[in-house]
């Protein structure tokens, strides 16, 4: 069976060498409406920039492009600009051409008090390889955030819609919250079902098996793993997590980012409180929760969001995409 389906995988990986995510999402009828990645590009053609860097000496900025169009970052560019300083990554930008960027999260409904926007993550503290080349992922602190509330394409209101992260399986905490997805534009709680967002962590609700990280949904209110079967732990060193849900269904699925098959942690309706009653506005939130809250710890490689819901097919290719890229440390 494992031959099998090594076989299978092997295939699917030689197809995709050429297609980004981006790419495969599109093929399947979901395209992205926001795509962010400071390690390569989520499309087979993208040459644009990837995220921009700001150094502490003078504070001037630089913008990282990939090497060649659909590759990895450049990553010895960064290093050149910030020789002999520090930088931090003061803008993801949005490959899908909607514009809707990451920056510095503003204060929000749980860090009111909070004097200005959330910090801005270390440029050099998440070093990887991307098949064999040097990059950078984003390395949430505590404290770190970034946001974007003023967005265009992104799903709204209980229309369905799906999205993915690659991250660090070996660097989170118990914390609220270390997400990436749909959030208020309003940065304040505003209840149940005004979040849909990837969370990756030590303490969701619903059913979970071992000891934890595991991939849930934050909906507002609650941050969901399974609730029939229990969720698996997902500690490998990169973790692929992904969401789709409409109003009344929510779904997840996990694997392994360097290797083996998807698995479905959840399918089915979603929890008391929340079915019929999402009420999305279109806020990209990373590396915090809805209101802010900026507790949570992580580490960020890629993400995408795309309209409509993705079939577990496109998920796969998705994945095995993600595999080809050659996560390593």
């Amino acid at each position: 069976m494992s031959s099998t389906r090594d076989r299978i995988l092997t295939l699917v990986l030689l197809t995709l060498v050429s297609a980004g995510p981006c790419d495969i999402y599109g093929s399947g009828n979901t395209p992205c409406v926001a795509a962010h990645s400071t390690t390569r590009a989520l499309y087979d053609s993208y040459k644009g920039n990837l995220y921009q860097v700001q150094r502490a000496s003078d504070s001037k900025t630089q913008d990282v492009a990939p090497l060649k169009p659909g590759g990895v970052a450049d990553a010895g560019s960064q290093d050149k600009f910030c020789e002999g300083t520090s930088c931090v990554i003061s803008i993801i930008y949005d490959q899908s051409g909607q514009g809707n960027d990451l920056r510095a999260a503003p204060s929000g409904g749980a860090t009111g008090n909070q004097t200005g926007p959330d910090r801005l993550a270390d440029a050099t503290a998440a070093p990887v390889k991307v098949d064999g080349q040097k990059a950078y992922g984003v390395f949430i602190s505590q404290g770190v955030g970034y946001r974007q509330d003023v967005t265009k394409g992104v799903v709204t209101g209980d229309k369905e819609e799906g999205m993915y992260f690659v991250v660090d399986g070996t660097h989170s905490n118990g914390q609220c919250c270390f997400d990436y997805g749909n959030a208020e534009v309003s940065n304040n709680d505003t209840g149940k079902g005004s979040m849909e967002a990837l969370y990756f962590g030590n303490a969701p609700s619903g059913k979970t098996s071992g000891s934890g990280p595991w991939i849930a949904a934050d909906l507002e209110d609650g941050v969901w793993a399974s609730i029939d079967q229990p969720s698996p732990s997902m500690n490998s060193r990169f973790v692929f997590g992904a969401l789709k849900g409409s109003a009344e269904k929510y779904s997840l699925r996990g694997a392994d980012a360097t290797g083996g098959m998807m698995q479905t942690h959840y399918s089915g309706t979603r929890p008391d409180g929340y079915v019929g009653h999402m009420n999305l506005t279109g806020a990209i939130i990373l590396g915090i929760g809805g209101d802010n809250s900026n507790w949570g710890v992580g580490t960020f490689y890629e993400g995408v969001m795309v309209a409509g819901s993705p079939s577990d097919d496109t998920e796969n290719s998705v994945q095995a995409n993600i595999v080809a890229a050659k996560y390593s440390t």
